[in-house]
């Protein structure tokens, strides 16, 4: 009796192949459009992911300043962040944010949703964002990305 036994190849950072995806973030509403940012940067995409390799692929979002959100979340969404002293927690709403640091919106979404560890530190690296329709990543030749 001959039994077949195929082995499943798990692919190393090295040996990764990876692309640069623009996406155009105008009229897009951010947790959507961050999950499926956060699918390529992890690899997820490609028949070759292997959970314990940064597989993923480049992701550069441009018009970061014209995502949307869905019901009152721009009145009612809060960032906030500690910085350990007391009484050091600083609150700003989802429209403050928009007009002060419109790229943290996006950058906070697709963090939240990579692993927290070293290698989703090394995930969220390979991630641009601009607030503008311009970016320096032309000479990488990135393929539109719609979702």
């Amino acid at each position: 009796m001959n039994t077949l036994s195929y082995r499943t190849e798990s692919i190393s950072a090295e040996k990764a192949e990876r692309k640069w995806y623009v996406v155009d973030a105008e009229n897009q509403v951010t947790g959507r459009m961050c999950a499926h940012i956060a699918s390529i940067l992890r690899g997820k995409n490609k028949p070759t992911y292997t959970p314990n390799a940064d597989t993923g692929d480049y992701v550069i979002v441009i018009n970061a300043d014209k995502v949307r959100f869905t019901g009152h979340k721009w009145e009612q969404k809060e960032y906030k962040d500690y910085s350990l002293y007391p009484g050091g927690l600083k609150v700003v709403l989802a429209e403050d944010m928009l007009v002060k640091f419109p790229e943290r919106i996006v950058e906070r979404a697709v963090k939240g949703m990579l692993p927290k560890t070293k290698l989703g530190r090394a995930m969220i690296k390979k991630l641009y964002v601009y607030a503008g329709g311009d970016h320096p990543h032309a000479a990488q030749k990135p393929e539109a990305l719609k979702f």
